[in-house]
């Protein structure tokens, strides 16, 4: 290895079905979570005619500046003409990606077209040259533990006569019911050897990708339902009523369009209570339903996927069978489901060892958002999401429970709130369902809320009909400790989420204001912006309340307070009711908490920049160094968050809400998934601390 480069990671696997890209993207995750600039390289591309997903899905992952065509060494049919001439190429290639990285993850090749010799001693003799230790991916579908011992010898051994460094082996799509007989039967081999469950959703092809399969076309049904899987094809061959006992979750049924019966008890039976959510119905055969029967159908307005095809009933289904199910950049439930398995079964810590990875002396936001994400679990709090639904909080919530970042109760109607879960493939199984009108909490609450607000004139027949409503039941959830935290806001106002936790959990003691901090992942660091979303002019007391609780916000997520009372002028050089008001507030932080650095006022160049804080504050221990940057007002506040967030390409987690006595956190109204997972993740952080 050239001295210089950086730390490599080699996947490679002795067959074609092992799920490699699973392993590629869980090791991918454990170093994004501990190293700055995470590349991908693909030594041989699967086809030169249509893009390598599996590329295309890590690139997304990763973190360092590569793009598709950087990430790819050569073709088959390169490999085939010269193989030496095809690793010199390699070699050449990989080199100029990893200037660009700090460790880089080589993923192997896929036996689109298996070469002479073994495509595993080819790979082999790549990852030689190329300096990178081997990470071996086997596959443990239908082989006894024995037989898959037997082959990680023999690969190992294959491996050996190239002179190819194996760092661990994988076994991977392991029965469930043998994994620790796998695990057992691998012992004594001198690197680490992990087993991972076989997974049925993460080979099976959704609906869209069956459509494709059987060259079909859409009949009806809910377009955002087309990326549900498949989890089994059953051909509706029998009467309507052996048809429905043989229903189970995940079924795509396919029938001949003129079998109206079994169409109609179908498409009732998935929306009907009792009955198991579908993936879809295949009307084969080229036939449409009777016109009457059509318009029926069109009446029940079917949200479940109906797909056509001319293909006849064995066609069909051999077609479903034989499709497999890829796990893509945008199929987010299969790359939750394959990040969990890793983080369940696999010691990233040692795995980081064995690969040698240093460690960074920056923070990512991807970093940032392991970190949140490893901070929750270590201590799952309860939290609550009033908007059941909401599409948006249903998908957050699946992923939430399978990472286990916290535990779940999601506010709607049981049975609709399942079932449109179940309709988009999200289990949520674990989560507790609570109708706020038949929990059993009503009255109870009103009660409270009453007594909470008699000096308002609350009665408690408007006690009754206040607490009915989701915000204001939630806020009583975590008032009474039923619930650590409460997350809300994808559908509703911020003011709709936080009035409740004004009147009924009030703030902390010693802080009389409510604010709000974002998290601003930046490249390389990550900062607090305060207050950017609550108050909208707030007094020289209210901004020493924001710094203090900004300060501690901050530290609560691993970030050193330096607090900046940001204004137009620094030190002593302006003047004006503006600048003296951040003048005031200063003072009163500095008193009430004198332990904290805090410099103001202060102008943004001067609170970020080394080089303009030693000419403007040259003895100043934030200037140049804050990680806590408290705003005038919210227009400077929410404009700026903005622009960094534009401009710089910062990543803003929050508004996150502090001064609360329990912790309460506001989404967007355009919150991404993403955005959510990362809030509740927040808010669990937050009730740890009490």
């Amino acid at each position: 290895m050239i001295d210089h480069a950086p730390p490599v990671v080699y996947i490679a696997a002795p067959e074609g079905d092992t799920g490699k890209s699973t392993v590629a993207l869980g090791v991918l995750q454990i170093l994004c979570a501990t190293t700055a600039r995470v590349g991908v390289f693909r030594p041989i591309m699967r086809s030169a005619a249509e893009p390598d997903y599996i590329l295309e899905l890590l690139l997304e992952h990763s973190t360092a500046d590569i793009d598709y065509t950087q990430a790819v060494g050569t073709t088959y049919e390169q490999v085939h003409a010269d193989p030496d001439a095809a690793i010199s190429e390699i070699v050449m290639r990989f080199h100029e990606v990893a200037k660009m990285c700090d460790v880089v993850v080589v993923v192997g090749s896929d036996y689109t077209d298996v070469a002479s010799p073994s495509e595993l001693r080819f790979n082999a003799r790549i990852a030689v040259n190329l300096g990178a230790p081997v990470l071996l991916v086997l596959r443990g579908a239908e082989r006894t533990p024995a037989e898959v011992r037997q082959l990680a010898e023999l690969c190992a051994g294959e491996l050996a006569q190239e002179h190819a460094q194996l760092v661990a082996v994988i076994a991977n799509r392991c029965d469930p019911a043998q994994l620790e007989q796998v695990c057992v039967a691998l012992r004594g081999f001198d690197v680490p050897c992990w087993a991972l469950p076989e997974v049925p959703l993460l080979v099976a092809p959704t609906m869209a990708e069956l459509c494709t399969a059987i060259d079909g076309e859409i009949y009806s049904g809910d377009p955002e339902l087309l990326r549900r899987e498949a989890l089994q094809i059953m051909v509706g061959g029998m009467t309507a009523e052996h048809v429905l006992e043989r229903l189970d979750e995940g079924v795509v049924v396919v029938v001949p369009g003129d079998r109206s019966d079994v169409l109609l008890s179908v498409v009732n039976a998935h929306e009907a209570e009792g009955f198991p959510s579908l993936s879809g119905v295949i009307m084969n055969g080229g036939l449409r339903p009777h016109p009457a029967i059509a318009r029926l159908m069109a009446g029940l307005k079917p949200k479940l996927p109906i797909l056509t095809t001319e293909l006849d009933s064995y066609e069909t289904a051999g077609a479903a069978h034989r499709t497999r199910g890829r796990v893509v950049a945008g199929s987010l439930r299969k790359v939750d489901t394959a990040l969990a398995l890793m983080e369940e079964h696999v010691d990233a810590a040692e795995l980081l060892r064995r690969i040698e990875v240093p460690l960074a002396s920056v923070v990512t936001p991807q970093m940032f958002e392991y970190q949140l994400i490893e901070h929750a679990r270590a201590d799952r709090q309860r939290i609550v999401l009033p908007e059941g639904d909401d599409d948006r909080i249903l998908r957050a919530a699946g992923r939430v429970l399978q990472r286990k970042i916290a535990d779940l109760v999601i506010l709607g109607v049981e049975s609709v709130v399942r079932a449109r879960a179940a309709e988009l493939g999200v289990d949520i199984s674990a989560a507790e369902v609570l109708d706020p009108n038949n929990s059993g909490y009503l009255e109870e609450f009103a009660a409270e809320y009453a007594e909470l607000r008699k000096h308002k004139g609350m009665t408690l027949s408007r006690a009754r009909e206040t607490v009915s409503d989701i915000s204001y039941f939630g806020t009583m959830m975590v008032y009474k400790g039923i619930a650590d935290g409460m997350v809300s806001g994808a559908a509703h106002t911020t003011a709709h989420t936080i009035r409740p936790s004004l009147e009924i959990i009030k703030t902390v003691p010693g802080v009389s204001t409510v604010s709000s901090v974002f998290l601003m992942c930046l490249a390389d660091r990550v900062l607090a912006y305060g207050d950017c979303a609550v108050v909208p002019d707030p007094t020289s007391e209210q901004l020493a309340d924001i710094a203090i609780s900004s300060a501690a916000t901050a530290a609560r997520f691993g970030i050193e307070p330096r607090v900046a009372m940001l204004s137009y002028s620094t030190g002593e050089s302006g003047s004006g009711a503006h600048v003296d008001k951040v003048r005031i507030a200063t003072k009163l932080a500095r008193e009430r908490a004198p332990e904290l650095p805090v410099e103001g006022p202060i102008q943004y160049d001067a609170a970020i920049e080394p080089t303009v804080a030693d000419t403007k504050l040259p003895d100043s221990e934030v200037a140049g160094r804050a990680t806590v940057f408290v705003f005038p007002d919210l227009n400077t506040g929410n404009n700026t968050y903005k622009a960094v967030q534009r401009s710089a390409g910062a990543i803003a987690i929050g508004p996150v809400l502090q001064g609360l006595r329990k912790p309460v956190n506001d989404l967007s109204r355009g919150a991404l998934v993403a955005d959510i997972v990362n809030t509740v993740a927040i808010t669990a952080i937050q009730a740890q601390q009490g």
